[in-house]
């Protein structure tokens, strides 16, 4: 089994109008978040079905995968890097959070890293020292301080919820959309397990969030109590 067998399988489900649309989604236009990526319309449900297919794909050629300039070969290969991580023991799981992070240019869009992030790298941080999480947090790449903020979505299905915290205290003042948007994903889910720890997380921070963090964090809160945290946004 080899790359060149898990492209042909992938390019059975092309589409163009598909690929239209989604070329437009994910914002590829020439000065856009995510310029040059290219679709050929493959869902992520037919994507999972031949990841699974090919989950024995050595990192040799799931590292041919993810070079490619095509989004769904890169989303193939780390959906089947996801399937490899969780069927492994311990020393197999070291070396494909090490190739993640290797190869972490490759996960370029938020898509790639919210399918991701979590299930790799927030997984092998579950029990170990996570530094490298607010070293992606400060990197001057958009999708590594994505990654950072998403991985820890591993830790909120834990119920443990200070580096999410933390890390959206970092990212507080980004500039990004697709930050804001992650992080306030991240609080909600907190949220949901917690709502004290949500809320007196937004009573120190809602006034200096940017908007579209705060309205993803509150999006299930009842809307008198939306309408009071928004009011007081500066």
């Amino acid at each position: 089994m080899d790359s060149l067998q898990a492209k042909r399988s992938l390019g059975k489900y092309r589409n163009k109008p598909k690929a239209k649309v989604l070329q437009s989604f994910f914002k590829t236009a020439p000065g856009e978040y995510a310029h040059g990526d290219v679709f050929i319309g493959v869902t992520v449900p037919q994507t999972r079905k031949l990841a699974n297919q090919h989950q024995e794909l050595p990192l040799n050629e799931i590292k041919k995968l993810l070079k490619s300039p095509i989004h769904e070969e890169r989303l193939l290969a780390l959906l089947i890097l996801n399937l490899k991580y969780s069927r492994s023991e311990s020393k197999g799981r070291i070396k494909i959070f090490n190739f993640y992070l290797k190869h972490i240019k490759q996960v370029n869009n938020w898509d790639l890293v919210d399918l991701s992030a979590p299930k790799i790298i927030g997984a092998y941080l579950e029990a170990k020292k996570r530094t490298i999480l607010y070293r992606l947090a400060k990197s001057k790449n958009l999708w590594q301080r994505r990654i950072a903020i998403v991985s820890t979505f591993n830790f909120i299905r834990n119920n443990d919820f200070r580096d999410t915290l933390k890390i959206a205290t970092i990212l507080i003042k980004d500039k990004e959309d697709l930050i804001h948007k992650a992080c306030g994903w991240m609080l909600r889910e907190v949220g949901k397990r917690n709502l004290a720890i949500e809320e007196r997380f937004l009573k120190k921070y809602s006034s200096i969030m940017p908007r579209t963090m705060l309205r993803y964090a509150i999006e299930r809160f009842p809307e008198k109590k939306r309408k009071h945290y928004l009011k007081n946004l500066l």
